[in-house]
């Protein structure tokens, strides 16, 4: 009894993150959105689209925070972190482009029109492929983390500006970019954040839950590894 207590305690936040995507979902599909021209019903897309990527800059920074511990440490559990967190932002991230495609294909007429800022999301996602790439390039796996880490850093702080600050210098059809308003100037009405925010906290759990089963898999690999060795 006592154990399956402890159990419940330790998974608490698993089961408020299949209760905030499960609201998620439903909410999202069927409560009602403001009629905006051009929008109508795509503005759904908002509780998907925008609060994955939400998600994504959030795992990308727990991950820079495991690669600066990384470099400090040189404690391969850091890297583990800041790898996985980075996979589940790419995953997140992906996700985010594809909705994103979605919308623009009802609400601009294109799957992808060149604008600023699906340009440079897609180029944020190949740097961040490359991350994966050159990890997957070097064997030794202290000089894998360390490099890693370094790109890792260098790829958030070139990431930010890149989809935030850019867009917003050059004309673009998303909101808030290039003297469009943004939808807290005139549509995030209270209806849409009552899904809108615990979207956010949703899709960042699972990306959590994701990344923790993996570093699980990564640590137990290597322990099998280094007994397989010593065998």
């Amino acid at each position: 009894m006592n154990k399956q207590i402890s159990t419940m305690r330790q998974s608490w936040w698993k089961i408020l993150t299949i209760g905030l995507l499960l609201y998620t979902l439903i909410a999202g599909l069927l409560l009602d959105v403001p009629r905006l021209p051009i929008l109508n019903e795509t503005i759904r897309a908002l509780h998907f689209h925008v609060t994955m990527w939400f998600g994504m800059i959030l795992m990308l920074i727990v991950a820079v925070v495991y690669s600066i511990k990384y470099l400090r440490s040189n404690d391969l559990k850091h890297d583990d972190m800041a790898l996985e967190f980075t996979n589940a932002a790419i995953l997140f991230g992906v996700l985010g482009i594809v909705t994103g495609m979605l919308w623009a294909r009802f609400t601009w007429g294109d799957y992808w029109s060149g604008d600023p800022k699906q340009n440079a999301s897609a180029i944020g996602l190949l740097m961040y492929f490359a991350y994966l790439i050159l990890r997957g390039s070097i064997t030794d796996s202290q000089q894998r983390g360390r490099i890693g880490a370094v790109y890792n850093i260098f790829a958030f702080a070139a990431f930010i500006p890149l989809i935030f600050v850019l867009p917003r210098l050059t004309d673009s059809l998303h909101p808030g970019n290039g003297g469009n308003p943004g939808f807290n100037a005139y549509d995030l009405d209270s209806k849409l954040r009552m899904v809108f925010y615990p979207a956010i906290i949703g899709w960042t759990l699972l990306g959590t839950w994701i990344a923790t089963v993996r570093v699980r898999v990564r640590r137990a690999e290597r322990v099998l590894e280094d007994r397989l060795i010593n065998s």
